[in-house]
């Protein structure tokens, strides 16, 4: 069985009718990715007001996970031995523990260490078999194989957390890094896959941080994964229009195909490789919410977007990925996710 995460409504009133310029400006700073909270760029934080203004009512996640009969909780600074499979996540989320759960089915009785910022989830972790340990704690032993899912937005020096994490890599499995399909350049909704180039440094800082953390993974000999916006579940809407560019392209992955990409990459125990993950499905944003509308799944209806001048996107397609790793998603795209054709 799998871990479940599901968010679940409170009891509460939605807030007073808005008006369509009140919208526009809660809604002014909604970044391409992701919209409507149903979407997570792996490296880039939410705008928490934005997502605030797009759900009815307050959620609380709730999660349960049968992931296999927890090791015993061992400090990941200092185990007592490192085996062949055994796996060290650095910033175990939602994403890492996914990765945790489909690591351990393929690997029954590997050890797996979470290094986190905060203890504030080590006895969720230690719960589901994972072993957590705080940021900057020295290790002692190094890790066949290492995954880095860790936020830019936790990070004062982003590049150099990646180059740490490569230090506890013993270079024999796998070193995997979680980016973002974000440094392709590409903002014409044209078509963008794993060789398209990239922003150049210095355009964006954005963009650069991340580049600069891929080059660190490379030089250590790693490989990167540039995933598109990741969705999990869905949140009950009280907005009805959007400042936004209604044509705006949307490149999706559900975080369990994202998961069980990044499981089969490292498996591969490839070296100095740059790989995509998308369900190669591209919707435009109008797209999207007519998808939403017609699965029934929300109590009001999304009616329309205000916005005209934001920049387009990209419509990504990774087939040289999924031909190489031999990889196809659980969710084809995101109108079979919702159980609706498109």
């Amino acid at each position: 069985m799998g871990t479940a995460i599901t968010f679940i409504p409170t009891a509460t009133a939605p807030p007073a009718n808005l008006s369509r310029s009140s919208v526009s400006q809660r809604c002014s700073s909604l970044s391409n990715s992701p919209i409507l909270s149903l979407f997570r760029n792996p490296n880039f934080k939410t705008n928490r007001s934005s997502s605030q203004s797009l759900v009815s009512t307050p959620l609380r996640a709730k999660s349960s996970s049968v992931i296999g009969a927890a090791n015993e909780a061992v400090d990941a600074s200092s185990p007592g031995s490192i085996g062949a499979n055994d796996l060290l996540i650095v910033g175990p989320g939602v994403l890492g523990k996914l990765v945790a759960e489909k690591w351990r089915e393929d690997h029954p009785g590997c050890q797996i260490f979470g290094q986190t910022v905060t203890t504030d989830h080590h006895d969720e972790l230690v719960k589901i078999g994972i072993s957590p340990s705080l940021k900057g704690t020295k290790a002692t032993h190094k890790f066949p194989f290492v995954v880095f899912s860790a936020p830019t937005s936790r990070s004062l020096d982003y590049p150099g957390d990646v180059r740490e994490a490569a230090s506890s890599w013993s270079g024999e499995g796998s070193f995997l890094f979680t980016s973002s399909s974000a440094p392709f350049d590409c903002n014409d909704n044209g078509p963008c896959d794993e060789d398209f180039p990239v922003v150049p440094i210095g355009r964006s800082p954005r963009t650069d941080v991340l580049l600069k953390a891929e080059k660190v993974v490379l030089e250590s000999d790693g490989c990167v994964l540039r995933l598109a916006g990741l969705y999990i579940s869905f949140m009950n809407l009280y907005v009805i229009y959007i400042h936004a560019n209604k044509h705006h392209i949307l490149n999706l992955i559900h975080y369990e195909d994202a998961a069980s990409l990044l499981v089969a990459i490292m498996k591969k125990k490839l070296r100095g490789r740059i790989f995509l993950g998308c369900d190669n499905h591209p919707l435009s944003r109008q797209e999207v919410m007519a998808l939403v509308n017609k699965s029934g799944k929300f109590t009001q209806k999304f009616e329309g977007f205000t916005g005209t001048n934001d920049p387009l996107g990209k419509k990504l397609n990774n087939a040289k990925t999924r031909k190489e790793i031999g990889w196809e998603p659980k969710y084809p795209s995101f109108a079979q996710f919702l159980g609706v054709s498109e």
